[in-house]
């Protein structure tokens, strides 16, 4: 964990959050949506913060992708004018930053790739940020899962493949979810394993995706979590967290008018 704040958010500023946009080809539509809420905010946030599965699949930085790269020019225009761009890594996109022949896609970008998880501040408040994904302790197999292909011979030996079987894989792996997703709610964290990380950040707050369940929960204590929405137009979902010195304040894809 990078417990070193190296961004910090104070007078005068203001930060976006958004994770689990599960961006790609696959969907325009979604990706329209979290590009019309980024476009709208752009010019009043000085920070912007996503914390994982910002796309839906990532096979490495070589990846073609049309929404990847229009997402990329954003960022990068957003990094020209002087904003603060920070990526995270989640459960799809795990293999971020990774596989390029040269500069990584964060770099491209204009962007910072934090460590999961990564305290920041928060006008002068230490806050953790993180995906989710690794306090989901509970599913076991998951678990699993997740240290087998976040071991470095996995992924060495996984973007040795020519790039269009990692797309194959990619492919596979998405259809398998959806299954799943059809069997199975998004499994939650597990509070015990998030107050523990908490503790161990010397933090009471933290911000985080993954789980499908937006929202704030207490922890009992004084230790609070933010859960930041998934994004599915054809679900009207999605929102972001933005804060500022008027607070913390979540907003939806849809704010009522008036």
């Amino acid at each position: 964990m990078n417990r070193a704040a190296r961004l910090s958010v104070g007078a005068g500023e203001a930060a976006l959050f958004a994770s689990d946009m599960h961006l790609g080809d696959h969907d325009p539509d979604t990706a329209a949506q979290f590009f019309k809420v980024l476009d709208a905010q752009a010019s009043s946030i000085t920070h912007l913060f996503l914390l994982g599965d910002i796309f839906e699949a990532w096979v490495g930085d070589d990846q073609p992708d049309q929404v990847a790269a229009a997402l990329g020019e954003r960022l990068a225009g957003l990094a020209g004018r002087g904003v603060r761009v920070a990526l995270m890594r989640g459960n799809r996109d795990f293999l971020l930053g990774s596989g390029a022949p040269d500069l990584t896609w964060p770099e491209r970008c204009g962007a910072l790739l934090l460590d999961d998880p990564t305290v920041v501040v928060l006008f002068g408040q230490p806050v953790l940020l993180a995906h989710g994904d690794a306090w989901c302790t509970d599913d076991v197999a998951y678990q699993r899962f997740r240290a087998e292909v976040r071991s470095k011979a996995w992924q060495a030996g996984f973007l040795s493949r020519p790039l269009a079987d990692r797309l194959a894989i990619a492919r596979e792996m998405r259809a398998q979810s959806e299954l799943n997703k059809q069997a199975q709610d998004v499994g939650d964290v597990n509070e015990a394993a998030v107050r523990a990380a908490l503790v161990t950040a010397d933090v009471r707050q933290v911000i985080h995706g993954h789980t499908h369940r937006p929202g704030t929960y207490s922890l009992g204590d004084g230790f609070e979590r933010w859960v930041l929405p998934d994004w599915l137009a054809a679900a009207q979902r999605g929102g972001v967290l933005r804060v500022g010195e008027e607070g913390w304040k979540s907003v939806p894809l849809n704010p009522p008018s008036g």
